[in-house]
């Protein structure tokens, strides 16, 4: 079959053509706003100011900006495979989806919790991080996929602090001092409704 028969196949008729161009540019056009509103490039970076883009993850980022960790590793190095590069940003956008289907649906829970490839990855990266102390306490055996079935304790069941303290929620870290997010109403919007509304 050839490619002029295949696009053929799906040319509208020619009394919808119209239509069907406007519903597609619509749709086109929806998505890359949903991209320019969710700072989708923004989810390429290791920026921990990435995750706040969601207000419920700023509890998160406050207890970090205040550890010892801030120093030397990012959100990124701690939640995201180190492996290789191809892990790491498949790893992004399946948890990114994820969070952002959580997110859209208002779904998200008051107190955020590891889901089970989340613990995996953290505790690998607890260990690769933390080589030479692991060697002495003997955790290296220790993995994501044997905790879940009862074996072993992971890093943070003794290290409750580290990174983002042992208290958890929405409501623990009020006043915490995070970067604003920018409005997603584009300029030339607020111009227009500056002007519309004097």
């Amino acid at each position: 079959m050839s490619v002029k028969r295949i696009l053929q196949y799906f040319k509208p008729p020619s009394g919808w053509i119209l239509s069907v161009n406007f519903l597609i540019a619509l749709l086109v056009g929806l998505f890359v706003y949903s991209l320019y509103v969710s700072n989708a490039v923004s989810y390429l970076s290791d920026e921990p100011e990435t995750c706040i883009n969601c207000h419920v993850m700023r509890p998160e980022f406050s207890s970090w900006q205040h550890s010892s960790h801030k120093n030397v590793a990012v959100c990124n190095d701690c939640h995201v495979p180190q492996d290789n590069v191809f892990s790491k940003y498949f790893f992004k956008a399946k948890d990114g989806l994820r969070h952002a289907t959580i997110f859209t649906l208002r779904t998200e829970p008051q107190v955020i919790k590891m889901h089970e490839a989340g613990i995996k990855v953290v505790q690998e990266n607890c260990k690769a991080c933390h080589f030479e102390l692991n060697q002495q306490v003997g955790l290296l055996d220790v993995n994501g996929n044997n905790y879940v079935h009862g074996v072993g304790k992971l890093c943070w069941d003794c290290h409750r602090e580290v990174p983002h303290g042992r208290v958890k929620g929405l409501s623990t870290t009020p006043y915490a001092r995070v970067p604003l997010l920018e409005s997603p109403v584009p300029e030339w919007i607020k111009d227009y409704l500056k002007k519309t509304t004097k």
